[in-house]
C-alpha cells in the first residue's frame, strides 16, 4: 500500500535540502572567452590601477581650470594652443598658465592640466589660440588614475557567474585565463513503461521521452553537462542499477518518473538505497509538483520529478537550478522576473502554493500578464507562456488587476 504523502512547505522543504549538498564541483582553468556563463573559483583582484593616467571623457582641450574662471559665451578666456595630444602615448609638453592642449575622447591629460572643457565650449579664434566659453572645474571631464579600480583591490569575488561584463573586465586586467568552476555532471533518468524515445513511432498507450530533453536544456543554460543515462522500465532493481551509476559518475542525479503513487514510493525507495540521508522531502506543498522527492546520497542532491512534463520542468527551474549554483559554489541569482498586472483571473486551491503559466503583452506602456489555462500533462501550454506566477498557498486564486511577478521562462 503506498503511503500517503505528508506535504512539505516548498522554500523550507528546498533550503534543508539545499544545507544538506556538501558535494562541489572541482575547479579548472580555461580561457577567458571560453568561461562566459561559469562561475569563478578565485577572487580576481587588479595588478594595477585602471586607468594607469588620467584620460579625457570627451574631445576639448586640456586646460589648467584657473584658466577658465568667469569665462563665459559674453567674457571668453583666451588661451594658447601648445599642440594636441597624440592618441595612445603622453603629451610630449606640460601645460603652463594661460595655453590648452587639443585631446580627444580617451586620450591621456598632459602635465599641468587638471580639467578638460568640451569642444562644444570653445572656438578658434585666431592661429594658435583658443575663445574658451564656459568655465570648468578641478577634475571635469577627467577619469582620475585608479578611478575605475585601484590597484590590489578584488573587484570579482569567487561565486561570481561570468557574463559578458566580466569578460570585458578581465580583459582590461590583461588576464586571458581564469580558474572556474568545472560545469556540474547531471544524470538524467526517465522511467516508465510507457515512456519511449521521441524518434520512435507511438504506439497505443505510449508517449514520448520530454524531461531528458528539457532538464538538459535548463541544465545547459546553467554552466551544467547533461548525461542522459536513457528510459528505465518501472523495475526497483533496474531503476537502482541507473542511479547507482548516475550518482557515481556525475554530481547530481534528476529521476523523472510515472504519475502514479506505486512508481513515486519506488523512486523515493531507490533515494533511500543509494546513500545516507536519503530522503529528505516527499512531496511539497505545490502545484505543480506535488509528488516531488528531495533526497541526498553521498552529498550529491538525488531528485525525484513527476513524469508530468510541465511539474517536471516547473520544479527544474525552482528546485534543480539552485542545487548547480550550490554544486559550483555560485552567488546565488534571483529567478529573473518582470512585474505586470493580471488581465484575468488566477483560480487555485487554498492549502497549497501554485504556479501558472502566462503570457506577457505590452499595451499603453504597461505590461499585462494574461493566463495560459493548462492541466499538468500539457508541456505546449508552457511553449505558449512567457512566465510563471506564483499564487501564495493561503490564497483562492488572484484577481485581474493585481499586481504580480512573472518569473521568466528560461
Amino acid at each position: 500500500m503506498p503511503e500517503f504523502l505528508v506535504l512539505a512547505d516548498p522554500d523550507q522543504a528546498r533550503r534543508e535540502w539545499l544545507a544538506a549538498v556538501t558535494h562541489r564541483v572541482d575547479a579548472e582553468t580555461l580561457p577567458v572567452p571560453d568561461a562566459l556563463g561559469r562561475v569563478l573559483a578565485e577572487d580576481i583582484a587588479a595588478a594595477e590601477p585602471i586607468p594607469g593616467f588620467r584620460r579625457s571623457t570627451v574631445d576639448g582641450y586640456a586646460v589648467r581650470a584657473a584658466d577658465t574662471h568667469g569665462a563665459s559665451e559674453s567674457l571668453p578666456a583666451y588661451l594658447t594652443v601648445v599642440g594636441e595630444v597624440p592618441m595612445g602615448a603622453a603629451a610630449p609638453f606640460a601645460l603652463q598658465p594661460g595655453q590648452a592642449a587639443l585631446i580627444h575622447t580617451g586620450g591621456m591629460v598632459p602635465e599641468g592640466a587638471d580639467a578638460v572643457v568640451m569642444l562644444e565650449y570653445t572656438q578658434a579664434s585666431r592661429e594658435g589660440e583658443v575663445e574658451i566659453l564656459r568655465a570648468v572645474a578641478v577634475g571635469e571631464n577627467i577619469i582620475q588614475v585608479g578611478e575605475d579600480v585601484a590597484a590590489g583591490q578584488v573587484i570579482m569575488p569567487a561565486g561570481r557567474r561570468l557574463r559578458s561584463p566580466e569578460v570585458g573586465g578581465l580583459m582590461a586586467l590583461g588576464r586571458t585565463r581564469v580558474a572556474v568552476a568545472r560545469q556540474v555532471r547531471v544524470g538524467i533518468i526517465s522511467t516508465g513503461d510507457e515512456v519511449v524515445p521521441p524518434d520512435a513511432p507511438l504506439r497505443p498507450g505510449q508517449v514520448r521521452d520530454v524531461n531528458s530533453y528539457t532538464l538538459s536544456a535548463v541544465v545547459q543554460q546553467w554552466a551544467g553537462e547533461p548525461l542522459r543515462y536513457g528510459i528505465v522500465p518501472d523495475d526497483e532493481d533496474a531503476l537502482f542499477a541507473a542511479a547507482q551509476k548516475a550518482l557515481a559518475e556525475t554530481d547530481l542525479v534528476v529521476i523523472t518518473a510515472g504519475s502514479s503513487a506505486s512508481t513515486r514510493d519506488m523512486t523515493a525507495r531507490v533515494i533511500d538505497r543509494l546513500g545516507k540521508p536519503g530522503v529528505l522531502a516527499h512531496g511539497l506543498r505545490t502545484k505543480p509538483g506535488k509528488p516531488t522527492i528531495l533526497g541526498v546520497a553521498q552529498g550529491k542532491p538525488v531528485v525525484g520529478l513527476p513524469g508530468n512534463p510541465v511539474s517536471a520542468l516547473v520544479n527544474t527551474l525552482w528546485l534543480v537550478v539552485p542545487a548547480l549554483e550550490r554544486l559550483q559554489n555560485a552567488q546565488p541569482r534571483p529567478w529573473p522576473r518582470w512585474r505586470a498586472t493580471l488581465a484575468n483571473h488566477a483560480p487555485s486551491e487554498a492549502g497549497r502554493e501554485e504556479w501558472i503559466p502566462v503570457r506577457l503583452r505590452e499595451e499603453d506602456g504597461r505590461f499585462w500578464a494574461d493566463v495560459v489555462f493548462y492541466k499538468s500533462n500539457l508541456i505546449f501550454r508552457l511553449v505558449e507562456a512567457d512566465g510563471l506566477i506564483r499564487v501564495p498557498a493561503d490564497a483562492t486564486g488572484l484577481a485581474a488587476g493585481t499586481e504580480v511577478d512573472v518569473f521568466v521562462l528560461r
